[in-house]
């Protein structure tokens, strides 16, 4: 019997060759692999080489079908209980992870077993009674209320066109949870519809191609409707759609003929704008009539012509306008594309807020409940999304004890200032003014340009700080006149710093990208050109779809009122940029925005009421006001995270206590944490269980601004208070506290340690283990791998290096 295998040795000697008795040949196994998690190095972004890797089971109808997972193994070090840490609320988030209804944990000699779908967890039972193949096929059938047999489920085993190599884990958990509920649905004679929640930059068209092309190798396609609304979006789609089902995807719109670009195509690919169905009145009237025209959608399309529909951003356009694209195809399979949490909390009742709440309650109600849901945080930690560091300020009026999103601007503010009409420029007098504005007036109704200038200087001297002005950035403004006026003021600041500096003026550097100025004709700048358009400042251009993934940094200069808005601001910042680098970005909030992150809806609104609007009320004048003296404070540094199932931010000392928590709990002493650190399998394992469990030792280090400092000392000083030594301090430790056993050694030995050691001044512990290590000029320069080969075997010695470099 063997003891003290680490989590992959008890996978590979122990469970492999019991379970590959029991049917679970290597075919029915899947390794799902994430993209490695985003750790900061020298102040710059970079992957771990590996991410988690999940251990799935699959069952297989014949050789050619699409293998369908149905249970995931969690292998534990065979010196503890089999099911080790696998309680309820773990098997319930796993399953939810993957999309599978079987939980097993096996620690190589006894297993354990969490059904998803009772809630229950199994007394350990030997390995040898592992269930076979055709038993979690027939469990799995059985909860799922349909055979894999069945003609209803055929889409489920459809191969992906292309292969498996490209597609995610949750990609393939959201797929087969659609097509789950419609072989359920269609079996029950029931509508077939279901919702989809995956955090922006996750990949949704990749989903909709696919479920839609499988669909349509399974027989069950006829025509389908994929509908955005924006015509990036739709382009996007075009192309996705066309990689796949080539000139059968098509996109919607009416030629100079009069007839339906997409006539021919199985695959319509229309914005809510081409199909006339944006407003509640279809086309404009036709000249001379009165009324209103037919809609594109009513002329080219007869009810249930469609036998799939794909609502795209299904929380964007308000449920009345694009409900008919469903209702007029009530027969077809239905799918909708959502990127917000798939709960809003109305806490603030604001009209925005309310609007997003009846969206949400509608999609709920008609769709039902979320199949599957990936979030932001989830997709953080898996390493497909990036990394996200918030900053907060606080702004302050005059001598203020109050900040300004609590105490607005009051007209006992404005005496003594200088007071105009914003667009005639009309001297004003302060009675003129209202009463008050709250922070969400302020850039609306009344300017205040010392305000701008404060919050562009504080901005400019974070870019300055972090890695220079020239980053892609995207600030949201609260109007049009408020963008000009950033655009502006960045601008000259830019200016100013490149002749204080001698540096070359890029320009544009900073420019408005709205819909009043035409702003998608900047957006392949923003998005392509290195040497131009940084700085964009909108005020909504920005907030769907558009795949920018160079932004570096985003950033609130606009109260915010509605969840799904932030969410999708946000979201312009999580997509990760291989080409630049980008693994993490910034929020830069200036107004508590992110205050929305996690909100719930508690309960749907009332909607309606009575009566009709009421009479329009006169156009307010927009003031500008000058002499107020603005200050921006520092309010706090978070990091994003999973907190209960949602991305949440946490402060900074939280986030470490807990990551220091947990690190304690796997590591009870400094010695014992050394131990598991020079030793790679398991100090692996022990970083992406902290990661896994949502705290990044990375992330900390970049936050805690110790760059220098390896992974080692940041973990040390967290869990035991250890003082931490910076990579350098850290290898003359070692030089000279180990003097005596260096110098014993032979000279070239000693000297090719020595060699070996400043490598870690370097990279840290990651250098030390660098596989071509004796590749490095220092190296050889001091003897080699021939050196070490002569005071005795290489591999010991550079354990012994390691172990004395961290007792150092």
């Amino acid at each position: 019997m063997s003891f003290g295998y680490n989590e992959a040795d008890t996978r590979a000697k122990l469970i492999d060759p019991v379970i590959h008795k029991c049917g679970w040949t290597e075919d029915l196994i899947r390794r799902e692999e994430t993209a490695g998690a985003v750790e900061i190095i020298g102040g710059k972004a970079r992957r771990r080489s590996r991410g988690k890797v999940d251990y799935i089971l699959r069952v297989k109808i014949n050789p050619e079908t699409q293998p369908v997972a149905v249970a995931l193994i969690e292998a534990k070090k065979d010196t503890l209980p089999p099911g080790h840490g696998l309680d309820q609320a773990k098997g319930y988030a796993a399953c939810k992870r993957l999309n599978v209804p079987f939980v097993f944990s096996s620690n190589g000699h006894m297993f354990v077993e969490f059904d998803n779908l009772t809630g229950l967890t199994s007394a350990p039972r030997p390995l040898s009674e592992f269930p076979t193949p055709d038993q979690l096929r027939a469990r799995y059938e059985e909860k799922m209320g349909f055979s894999l047999s069945t003609p209803q489920a055929k889409p489920l085993l459809q191969p992906y066109t292309g292969g498996e190599g490209t597609r995610r884990y949750y990609q393939d958990a959201a797929i087969r949870a659609v097509f789950e509920k419609f072989a359920r649905c269609a079996l029950a004679r029931q509508p077939q519809r279901a919702l989809l929640s995956l955090a922006t930059g996750s990949g949704k068209t990749f989903i909709a191609v696919n479920l839609l092309k499988r669909a349509a190798d399974a027989g069950q396609l006829k025509r389908a409707l994929f509908v955005c609304d924006r015509d990036e979006l739709r382009s996007q789609a075009l192309r996705a759609f066309q990689n796949v089902f080539g000139a059968d995807a098509a996109e919607v719109f009416r030629k100079p003929d009069g007839t339906n670009n997409a006539k021919n195509a199985r695959v319509h690919i229309a914005t809510y704008q081409t199909l006339g169905i944006d407003t509640e009145d279809g086309d404009p009237p036709s000249p001379g009539s009165g009324e209103a025209g037919a809609s594109f959608l009513t002329t080219f399309y007869p009810e249930n012509y469609f036998t799939h529909v794909v609502i795209d951003e299904c929380h964007r356009s308000a449920w009345g306008k694009w409900s008919q694209v469903l209702t007029r195809n009530a027969a077809a399979a239905q799918i909708g594309l959502t990127a917000t949490p798939r709960r809003l909390k109305c806490s603030e009742k604001t009209k925005e807020a309310q609007t997003d709440a009846e969206i949400t309650a509608n999609n709920m109600e008609y769709f039902g409940e979320p199949v599957y849901e990936y979030d932001m945080a989830q997709a953080i930690e898996d390493g497909y999304l990036a990394a996200c560091d918030i900053e907060t300020f606080d702004l302050f009026h005059d001598n203020k004890k109050i900040n300004e999103r609590d105490s607005g601007v009051s007209r006992e503010d404005l005496k003594d200032k200088k007071l105009t009409d914003a667009t005639t420029g009309r001297v004003m007098m302060v009675s003129e003014a209202k009463e008050h504005y709250g922070a969400d007036r302020i850039e609306d109704r009344i300017l205040i340009p010392e305000r701008v200038a404060a919050m562009c200087k504080d901005l400019f001297t974070h870019l300055l700080a972090t890695g220079g002005p020239e980053q892609k950035t995207i600030i949201f403004c609260a109007r049009d006149r408020h963008a000009d006026d950033v655009a502006v003021c960045m601008n000259n600041l830019y200016a100013q710093w490149c002749v204080a500096n001698g540096k070359e003026r890029l320009d544009y550097y900073a420019f408005k990208c709205t819909a009043a100025s035409s702003g998608n004709d900047q957006l392949p700048d923003l998005r392509a050109s290195s040497r131009s358009h940084f700085i964009a400042t909108t005020v909504d251009l920005l907030t769907t779809g558009v795949d920018v993934p160079c932004v570096k940094n985003i950033v609130f200069f606009k109260y915010l009122k509605s969840p799904i808005s932030f969410y999708q601001m946000v979201g312009r910042g999580t997509r990760i940029d291989e080409v630049t680098g980008k693994l993490m970005f910034r929020v830069y909030d200036y107004t508590d925005a992110t205050r929305l992150f996690g909100e719930e809806f508690i309960t749907k609104p009332p909607t309606g009421g009575g009566g009709g609007p009421g009479p329009e009320p006169p156009l307010e004048p927009t003031i500008s006001v000058e002499g107020f003296d603005v200050h921006v404070t520092h309010a706090g540094s978070f990091i994003v995270t999973d907190v209960d199932g949602k991305a949440m931010p946490v402060p900074i000392a939280e986030y470490k206590a807990r990551l220091a928590a947990r690190l304690v709990q796997e590591a009870h002493t400094l010695d014992e944490f050394r131990r598991l650190w020079v030793n790679p399998p398991s100090r692996k394992e022990l970083i992406d269980t902290l990661v896994t469990a949502g705290y990044s030792p990375s992330v900390v280090r970049m936050v805690d601004d110790k760059q220098d400092y390896d992974l080692y000392d940041v973990l040390a000083e967290l869990g035991w208070g250890m003082s931490p030594r910076t990579r350098h301090d850290r290898t003359l430790a070692f030089t000279y506290k180990h003097e005596d056993w260096l110098n014993a050694l032979p000279q070239p030995t000693c000297m090719t340690i020595r060699a070996i050691a400043g490598q870690f001044e370097r990279g840290g512990t990651d250098e030390l283990e660098n596989p071509h290590i004796f590749q490095i000029s220092e190296v050889k320069k001091a003897g080699g791998l021939v050196a070490l080969q002569a005071a005795g075997t290489p591999v010991e010695l550079l354990r012994e290096t390691k172990e004395r470099m961290f007792a150092a």
